[in-house]
């Protein structure tokens, strides 16, 4: 149990400030915190992190308790409320007007909130999460993300063996089990110091959320396969990709962000991979890429989108967006996917990603690509993860909902170019039979069924490829070496 001090509470109240700040992400300005109150301790910074966190993810809660958004009441109102502390524990701490805050606070009904309230979410989203899941779900999904993630490792198969990464963790007595889906993934029950641990530092676990490593399942590349991860970032599924494709063939990291890019250089020393070829980009109409047209296996588009499926871990995302923010990033979203379908050859396969819930960066862009790409046609996400030996039916497209599968949010839909001349049968979007997901005191609800998407045109037939190598055509520019480690999440 945590020993409350008056500096304790000071150092919580002002932490909280700086966060609640405008501009900028939590998780960047508490670490800025941290770095300007060097004698903090360990203990003390884990309950301050957890505290200020606890804040962003009930924060229009807090705010409703509290009566505003004061740094020191907001505290108060999650001491109170949240974690259960008592006012005779608070008491000797607090001054006369802190003491009546307290009483207030405590006193305070939450009975009859309105439902927004109740999820923790701005209307905006409240109303499209309602719209797509129904009420009864979408108060259970915005309540899931309540709770912080677990720690998700990926056993990289160069390296080691699942197996034996659980029975070292038991024999160290760390509290670890297989991750219910992915055949690689290890789930911890608390966090550790993990960046010091041989098994890091060997390379032979990464972090990485078990919805993140269905992804690269789901694109499964080959030995000796050209592949691209479009949007790379720090590298968390181009790493699983490469320990997949047995560091074989050629594996391009393509992104706009060089300090991603390097990033990504130490965790790929760790790992052992030599197949990996990280390739900075302009943007999605880089020429380096409309020299690449039709040349790669397979594609995964991981889209730059909202990040809406990881408020478990990002919890200020949700009031850092806006509607109008969700309307910019489908564009860009149609953009980008538009231009990776180009780098795909006959046959290959493409999948398209998103870490968010909602549909205007999920379905709708898949809807509108089917319908003016006829040279593509849509694959069966089950049946591709059933094949690498994961046991999860999610239709034809893949969703992963905090509530129901444990893991952040994402989505995923996959696609194969026809072969030249081949005429592809009538593609409609699927209809999956009603989705039912038990809610504690709700009747269960019905997911909404997605739009069908309008029957594609014959395809046309491919102009023949360039005469290229690959090799000689993709060869990339090494990226400088980066002056700091890697934050080894994704």
């Amino acid at each position: 149990m945590t020993q409350f001090n008056e500096n304790l509470l000071r150092q919580s109240a002002s932490a909280l400030a700086t966060v609640l700040a405008p501009h900028g992400p939590a998780d960047a300005k508490l670490s800025a915190y941290f770095r300007e109150n060097p004698k903090l301790g360990m203990k003390d910074r884990a309950f301050i992190a957890e505290t200020v966190y606890q804040v962003i993810r009930r924060k229009r809660l807090l705010e409703y308790l509290a009566d505003g958004a004061d740094a020191r009441r907001l505290l108060l109102a999650v001491l109170l409320r949240v974690q259960g502390v008592s006012l005779r524990d608070l008491g000797p701490l607090l001054n006369k007007q802190q003491t009546e805050w307290a009483h207030a606070i405590k006193a305070k009904s939450t009975e009859n909130l309105p439902l927004a309230v109740q999820a923790d979410v701005p209307d905006w989203l409240w109303d499209k999460l309602v719209t797509q899941y129904g009420e009864a779900e979408a108060l259970a999904l915005a309540r899931s993300l309540h709770l912080s993630a677990p720690l998700d490792l990926r056993v990289n198969r160069l390296n080691g063996q699942r197996e034996a990464v659980l029975a070292l963790f038991a024999k160290e007595g760390i509290a670890a089990a297989a991750t219910p889906y992915s055949p690689d993934g290890v789930r911890l029950k608390e966090k550790i110091a993990l960046n010091k641990h041989v098994l890091f530092t060997k390379g032979v676990i990464e972090v990485q959320d078990e919805g993140s490593q269905l992804l690269a399942l789901l694109l499964a590349p080959r030995r000796g396969e050209m592949v691209a991860d479009f949007c790379a970032g720090a590298g968390g599924k181009t790493l699983a990709l490469g320990a997949m494709m047995h560091n074989s063939g050629r594996l391009y990291a393509f992104d706009v962000a060089q300090k991603r890019l390097s990033n990504l250089r130490p965790r790929l020393a760790r790992s052992g991979l030599s197949n990996i070829h990280p390739q900075l980009i302009v943007n999605e109409r880089d020429q380096k890429l409309k020299r690449l047209a039709q040349k790669f296996d397979r594609v995964l588009v991981d889209a730059p989108c909202s990040g809406l499926g990881t408020l478990r871990r990002n919890p200020d995302l949700k009031w850092r967006q806006t509607e109008m923010d969700i309307v910019e990033l489908s564009i860009k979203q149609a953009r980008i996917l538009e231009a990776a379908a180009k780098l795909v050859k006959s046959g290959g396969r493409l999948v398209y990603a998103t870490c968010s819930l909602l549909r205007e960066e999920n379905e709708a862009i898949v809807e509108a690509f089917l319908a003016q790409h006829p040279e593509f046609k849509p694959l069966n996400a089950a049946e591709i993860l059933a094949q690498q030996k994961v046991e999860l039916d999610t239709r034809t497209t893949l969703k992963m909902l905090p509530h129901v599968h444990g893991t952040d949010g994402f989505f995923a839909a996959a696609f194969e170019r026809l072969a030249a001349g081949d005429k592809p049968e009538p593609v409609e979007m699927p209809e999956p039979t009603e989705t039912v997901v038990e809610v504690e005191e709700a009747e269960p609800v019905a997911v909404k069924k997605p739009a069908r998407a309008a029957k594609p045109k014959a395809a046309a037939k491919a102009k023949p490829a360039a005469k290229a190598t690959p090799t000689a055509a993709a060869k990339p520019k090494a990226a400088p070496r980066p002056k700091k480690s890697a934050k080894a999440a994704e």
